[in-house]
């Protein structure tokens, strides 16, 4: 990857879609790294990497709360925990704009494939994974999932 340029996004087969709040991120994200020649450092390992440590740094302020409620945290741990969630977004997209993944439509594809996993007449009122739901016999088989 070059030093002075962003990725560009994987070429799409689909229709278009539209505008999105997160391309809007992606190309605020892609100024400031491109401004300060941090490219180069943004390998997707590396931003994996990154992304595991905010997330971290975001469960810190949830350990040895009772539920992690936001009435459990006071304004310094709020603050603390929206300044994480926004770290751990913007290497998400980073990650997503260096491997060529449309978030958008990763999300709605697997939204498709969590709705086809947990079926509401069978996962209403239920932490269970899927593979310990009861599959109706018609359904289409998933991987992993039991008949």
């Amino acid at each position: 990857m070059t030093s002075h340029s962003a990725p560009s996004p994987a070429p799409t087969t689909t229709t278009a879609t539209p505008a999105s709040d997160l391309h809007e991120l992606r190309d605020i994200i892609r100024r400031f790294c491109d401004e300060r020649d941090w490219l180069r450092f943004h390998t997707p390992k590396n931003l994996v990497m990154a992304l595991s440590v905010e997330v971290a740094e975001l469960m810190e302020h949830f350990q040895w709360l009772p539920t992690g409620a936001m009435h459990e945290l006071d304004e310094a741990a709020r603050e603390g925990v929206r300044h994480e969630m926004a770290d751990v977004l913007v290497y998400l997209i980073q990650l997503a704009d260096h491997t060529g993944i449309d978030l958008r439509s990763a999300v709605l594809e697997k939204m498709e494939l969590n709705r086809r996993k947990y079926p509401v007449e069978l996962a209403r009122g239920h932490a269970r994974k899927y593979d310990a739901l009861a599959v109706p016999p018609d359904a289409p088989a998933l991987p992993g999932q039991p008949r």
